[in-house]
């Protein structure tokens, strides 16, 4: 590490979520050799707890640090406690970071709700990739090493030029992980291939136009990463129940959003939106 990587930062706030995607940011910041924040943000309160507040923050920032020294010794992690609304803290802090991580909800969310509302607002703004790691696997699999190797990482993808952003996200991650494969599914209709010049009227016509575009749209990655294995995957209809599917094993599913619509609500696809708020394990939100 040259010392002048940006970080990976990990926001953490005592639920179990959090401590989930801390860890998942400790194992990527030892894969990455990069640094490591840990944040916790301070909400605002009145005066007389701020203290209580301070003091709460500065030992669940004593706690991850403890954490990640057992989990991966070499790491030396900084941390930040800010006080501010907890997405606002995370998305200005997301302009000077490689990789944003938080857990899907935290402690005052809704149990019945699989996405708490931080964690999609964060997701929808942020400057960097943002990964949102959801529970519920670990009674099922054993945690990953630093050491272990990834399983499957699976990449949404439009034929288009917007999805540079997650293919060289997907990529960049396929290759610092020996033994990922990399599975990139992208949707097709036929009204999409209409609009795209395609055949009309002529599905099968149409299945292997979208194939020609899916490896034209990889064959500048898989010539610069030929170490990463690729399977593509054209998928007739909307590629969200197959992603959906695939994160229930895959070791980390990445997805893209638009750049620019943020302040409209407009960040996140149907797609997208969809994946992250059902998937079943870890998802890279990639600004595009």
């Amino acid at each position: 590490m040259s010392g002048t990587e940006l970080p990976v930062i990990a926001a953490v706030d005592g639920s179990s979520h959090g401590w989930d995607a801390l860890d998942w940011a400790a194992r990527e910041a030892v894969v990455r050799d990069w640094p490591l924040l840990i944040v916790h943000v301070r909400q605002l309160a009145r005066r007389t707890d701020q203290e209580v507040r301070e003091r709460e923050a500065g030992e669940l920032l004593a706690s991850a640090v403890h954490r990640v020294a057992q989990a991966a010794p070499g790491l030396r992690p900084t941390t930040l406690a800010p006080l501010d609304f907890p997405s606002a803290a995370l998305v200005s802090l997301s302009r000077d970071a490689s990789l944003l991580v938080l857990g899907s909800r935290g402690l005052g969310g809704f149990r019945s709700l699989m996405l708490g509302s931080n964690s999609l607002a964060t997701a929808s703004m942020a400057k960097c990739p943002v990964v949102i790691v959801h529970g519920g696997r670990d009674d099922e699999e054993p945690a990953q090493g630093a050491g272990e190797v990834f399983q499957d990482i699976v990449a949404g993808v439009a034929a288009d030029e917007s999805s540079e952003g997650v293919l060289d996200f997907a990529f960049g991650t396929a290759a610092a992980h020996p033994g990922a494969r990399l599975r990139i599914v992208h949707g097709w209709t036929m009204f999409s291939s209409m609009l795209s010049g395609g055949p009309v009227f002529d599905r099968d016509a149409a299945a292997d136009a979208a194939e020609r575009s899916l490896a034209e749209l990889t064959a500048g990655w898989r010539a610069a990463y030929p170490q990463v294995e690729v399977m593509k995957e054209p998928v007739n209809g909307s590629a969200t129940r197959t992603l959906v599917t695939a994160s229930a094993t895959a070791s980390l599913t990445v997805i893209g959003r638009r750049r620019g619509g943020e302040s409209l609500g407009l960040g996140l696809s149907p797609v997208a939106h969809t994946t992250l708020t059902h998937a079943m394990g870890p998802v890279a939100v990639v600004p595009c």
